[in-house]
């Protein structure tokens, strides 16, 4: 009978005991790989403060030397000449500026004096000096949160509720910030004045903001000239208001009827108090108006202007940071000696191989 028993089944069940071996020999050759990284980054670091205390004197002497070298390229090389001015713009004339600016570059960069003096409209003066020009947006970080504040008052509550300030800090452009400062360097030291004075009149006279500039102004005292009117028939309602009250003052000796115009009155509002704080409105609108037709009045303006005679500017730029030439030599022969001394470590060690080739 035995015969006849059909053969046992292989069991489907995972072997538990297996399953947790599996997995703490996973976790613990993950740990293994950890540590040999932290294990050999000490070890990179313990070499290379080795490495920085035997070669210490050289990297000292090479500072020295670039120290030296910057000193040396100061003294004798031909010097160049910085100034800036700071401008405010009344109108968006921040793109035309930057443009201008670009074109001024690439003609300087192709060496075009003659189109460049055209453009500037510079006869007796030697635009050849000019090396490079400059513009950057002037404004704090209190300011551009107040521009991301006002924007977003502008907005819908429910499109403003998906705009964050770094997304409009990195949609914003520096063109739209009303103040700018505009850099000139030249191997001269006579001509940035004129150059300034042409760069700033350039966007003066551009035919569109021209136009705009013309009918603000004419709208502004349109509007002032309106305000005016209103004004002259106020005083003159206020005038009659008020020798009205006087006389009605003088024929009730109770006094019931009050002057009301300094506003102190407890009573109800009377006619003349709102015609007497009207005025005091229209008043305050006339000198809103004089201040932005003061403003209207120039589409660009000079803030300050410094070093008209220019200053020497000594500094190079290097990834966005500016250096005095003798920090920079220091800096680069310093890094020029390490990767030498690298490279030739390097190269010892790939000959310990050599024989295994």
């Amino acid at each position: 009978m035995s015969k006849d028993l059909p053969p046992p089944q292989q069991s489907e069940e995972v072997d538990l005991g297996q399953l947790f071996k599996l997995i703490g020999n996973a976790f613990e050759r993950f740990f293994k790989f950890i540590g040999n990284i932290l294990n050999n980054l000490f070890l990179a670091f313990v070499w290379m403060v080795f490495f920085l205390k035997k070669h210490f004197i050289k990297f000292v002497i090479a500072g020295i030397i670039g120290i030296a070298l910057g000193i040396l390229l100061e003294k004798t090389s031909e010097p160049v000449y910085k100034s800036y001015i700071t401008v405010k713009q009344n109108y968006p004339t921040g793109e035309n500026l930057y443009n201008s600016i670009a074109y001024y570059n690439d003609l300087v960069k192709q060496r075009d004096s003659s189109t460049l003096k055209g453009v500037l409209d510079i006869k007796n003066l030697n635009v050849s000096s000019i090396l490079e020009f400059e513009v950057e947006s002037i404004v704090s970080e209190n300011d551009k949160l107040k521009s991301y504040d006002k924007y977003l008052k502008e907005l819908d509550s429910t499109l403003a509720s998906t705009i964050d300030y770094k997304m409009y800090i990195k949609n914003s452009k520096d063109h739209t910030h009303k103040y700018q400062q505009i850099t000139i360097k030249s191997k001269e030291r006579d001509n940035f004045k004129t150059v300034f004075d042409r760069i700033i009149d350039n966007i003066k006279t551009n035919k569109y903001f021209k136009r705009e500039q013309t009918k603000d102004l004419i709208e502004l005292k349109n509007e002032k000239q309106a305000i005016n009117e209103s004004l002259n028939k106020s005083d003159t309602l206020l005038s009659v208001y008020q020798k009205a009250i006087v006389k009605s003052a003088e024929n009730n000796n109770d006094l019931q009827t009050k002057i009301t115009i300094d506003g102190k009155n407890t009573g109800s509002t009377t006619k003349e108090f709102e015609l007497y704080n009207k005025v005091i409105e229209l008043r305050e609108r006339v000198v809103n108006i004089d201040r932005a037709i003061a403003d209207k009045e120039e589409i660009i303006e000079v803030l300050s202007s410094k070093q008209d005679s220019g200053s020497i500017d000594n500094r190079i730029e290097i990834f966005g940071k500016s250096l005095n030439s003798k920090v920079f030599y220091a800096i680069v022969l310093t890094l020029v000696l390490l990767l030498i001394l690298l490279g030739l470590d390097f190269i010892k060690f790939l000959e310990r191989f050599k024989e295994k080739i």
